[in-house]
């Protein structure tokens, strides 16, 4: 009877002691978190948009005269100054239209220079009464015929210039070779381009804004452009307009992003990734937006239900807990986050580890140099 009471006892004890132990290394177990010092800072306030780069100016040049071409004088990505050659048209009939109109002008100044040597004897034969006003007025009515004459043949002669240097397309505008649509010995026809001729030197990039976007937006706000020829360059430009009207079928309104070019590396076609600067938050709290913990609630507000996202992270107390705090958020991007409340200035912010953590859980921070 005595061993089995002294045996009970022990078995307690253990019990006991197991116990202490298992609740010891229970409190003893802290998750490994990375801190660091909430401090002011400053967040730009940006809108996200894509768009399509395109040449600052670009002309497509037609011909006048539906005829084959003879040969160009440009290539694809060729330099051109204006009013140089870009294309020759095979007009046969123009040219023998400009020889005919060139003999003619020729023929009828002839004529004319006969009959005014003519009609200045009559003038003189009239003013001595030599001549009668019946004779006179007939020599000065052939004379001025024949000068009309002349007149209509030289304006048949600039007309026919005028088509026959149509046959010779030139630039419009100084700047590169976009495309060429035809080859030498197809076909020219009014309805068909035949080349297209771009200015680089700057590009735009249009967008379509919001109706919401619109009261944040306005011309020569600062723009950052990513694309994905160069995805760690970025390029800087400015809005250059905003249309004053929205469409009325998708609500939106049309922005366009003027970027400087000078090395031509961004090309018309391109993708491109706008990142529109509005503002800049300063001297606020400013935390990594990967820290944070975010969910959504359905809140009540003036009678109508609207989804609330709330925003919450873990500070580490004196005693080396976690402790939940909720923010109150001014602002947020894909990257940061601007606070007004919920945390203080100095407090230790959990940027890593977070997910771990319950209200309450104790931490331990590791030493630098230390993975978690």
């Amino acid at each position: 009877m005595v061993r089995k009471i002294i045996y009970t006892c022990l078995i307690g004890a253990l019990v006991v002691v197991g116990g202490c132990q298992e609740s010891a290394d229970t409190e003893d177990v802290r998750i490994p978190v990375k801190v660091q010092n909430v401090a002011l800072g400053e967040v730009e306030q940006s809108i996200f948009y894509n768009g399509d780069i395109k040449a600052e100016r670009e002309v497509k040049v037609y011909s006048k005269v539906p005829d084959r071409i003879e040969r160009y004088f440009v290539d694809d990505g060729d330099k051109v100054s204006k009013n140089a050659p870009i294309a020759k048209i095979a007009a046969t009939p123009i040219e023998q239209a400009v020889r005919q109109a060139e003999a003619g002008v020729a023929a009828a100044e002839a004529q004319a220079l006969n009959l005014k040597t003519e009609y200045q004897r009559a003038e003189r034969l009239r003013s001595q009464d030599a001549m009668s006003q019946q004779q006179f007025d007939g020599v000065k009515a052939q004379y001025e015929a024949v000068m009309a004459q002349a007149k209509q043949a030289q304006a048949m002669l600039i007309s026919a210039k005028s088509l026959s240097a149509d046959a010779t397309i030139t630039a419009p505008i100084s700047g590169i070779i976009a495309k060429r649509y035809l080859e030498a010995g197809d076909m020219a026809v009014p309805a068909i381009p035949v080349a297209s001729v771009v200015q680089m030197d700057r590009v735009k990039i249009t967008a379509e804004a919001t109706e919401a976007d619109l009261g944040r937006l306005a011309i020569g706000d600062p723009a950052k452009i990513i694309v994905r020829a160069y995805p760690d360059e970025i390029f800087k430009g400015r809005i250059s307009k905003i249309s004053p009207v929205m469409d009325p079928l998708t609500r939106m309104a049309a922005i366009e992003i003027i970027v400087a070019n000078a090395d031509h590396r961004l090309k018309p076609g391109m993708y491109a990734e706008i990142e529109v600067i509005t503002g800049i938050l300063e001297n606020i709290i400013v935390i990594p937006r990967h820290c944070v913990i975010e969910n959504t609630s359905l809140e009540s507000i003036n009678g109508r239900d609207r989804v609330i996202r709330n925003y919450f992270v873990y500070i580490v107390d004196d005693s080396s807990k976690a402790e939940q705090r909720k923010l109150d958020v001014l602002y947020v991007n894909h990257r940061l986050i601007a606070v007004t409340g919920g945390i203080k200035l100095g407090e230790e912010l959990v940027i890593q580890g977070q997910k771990n953590l319950r209200n309450g859980s104790p931490v331990i921070i590791p030493l630098a140099g230390e993975t978690l």
